[in-house]
C-alpha cells in the first residue's frame, strides 16, 4: 500500500538480494507460526538455512529484521483515481485492510510498537515508514474529486489518511479479517462522508 523502503545495510560484504529475500521470508513465516517473541535471529537462521552471522551483517538485531520483514510485504502499488470517489475509497480501504490483516503484520506490528514505545525516533519512523507515496496518491484521489465537484475545496486528505490507517489497523489487530468486506464497505462509506460533507454538517 506504500512505497517500499530499502532494507537497511549493515557492515561487511555487498548485499545478496536472494539471501535477503530468503531471510525476510523466513522471518515472516516464523512470525505467523510462532509469534513475535519467538522470532529470533537464531530461529530465522535455521529456517532460512543460513548462519546467524550472515543475518547480523545485514540487520543489527531482531527488531530491525522483523521491521524489514513486515514492510517487505508492501507491494508499493497504490490505487489511481478513476473518477468514482465511492469506488476509489473502497479500493483504498480494501488495500489498507489487506495489508493490515496479513498474518505476519498482525503478529509483528504490536510487538514493534511495544519495542519502540520508549524510542521516539524509531517509533515515529515505524508509524511513518513508507507512507509518503500513499499519502500523495490518496491526495490525488481527493484532488480529482474536488475538480469534479464531488468534494469541496479545502478538504484535508491527511485527515482521511489517518482515519483510514487507524480504522483498518485497529480492526485488523483486534478481529483480523473477520467480516472484512462488510467492514471495508462501511469504512469506505464513512470516508466518503468525511470527504463530501462540510464540517458544520458533521
Amino acid at each position: 500500500m506504500t512505497e517500499r523502503s530499502e532494507i537497511r545495510s549493515g557492515p561487511g560484504r555487498p548485499r545478496d538480494p536472494h539471501l535477503d529475500e530468503q531471510v525476510l521470508r523466513a522471518t515472516q513465516e516464523l512470525l505467523v507460526e510462532q509469534g513475535f517473541q519467538a522470532t529470533t535471529i537464531q530461529g530465522v537462521a535455521r529456517r532460512a538455512g543460513v548462519v546467524a552471522t550472515s543475518i547480523y551483517r545485514r540487520w543489527p538485531n531482531r527488531i530491525h529484521l522483523i521491521e524489514d520483514a513486515i514492510f517487505a510485504l508492501d507491494t508499493g502499488v497504490v490505487p489511481q483515481p478513476t473518477g468514482d470517489l465511492d469506488a476509489d475509497l473502497l479500493t483504498w480501504t480494501r488495500l489498507f485492510f489487506a495489508a493490515a490483516t496479513h498474518p505476519a503484520a498482525r503478529s509483528g506490528i504490536p510487538g514493534l510498537l511495544s519495542a519502540y514505545h520508549d524510542d521516539e525516533q524509531s517509533y515515529r519512523r515505524l508509524r511513518e515508514r513508507g507512507e509518503d507515496l500513499a499519502r500523495v496518491a490518496l491526495r490525488a484521489t481527493i484532488d480529482a474529486a474536488i475538480e469534479s465537484g464531488r468534494v469541496a475545496p479545502g478538504r484535508d486528505p491527511d485527515l482521511l489518511f489517518e482515519f483510514l490507517r487507524g480504522a483498518t489497523l485497529l480492526r485488523a489487530l483486534t478481529r483480523g479479517d473477520e467480516d472484512g468486506e462488510r467492514f471495508c464497505r462501511q469504512t469506505a462509506a464513512a470516508l466518503v462522508t468525511l470527504a463530501t460533507h462540510h464540517e458544520s454538517s458533521l
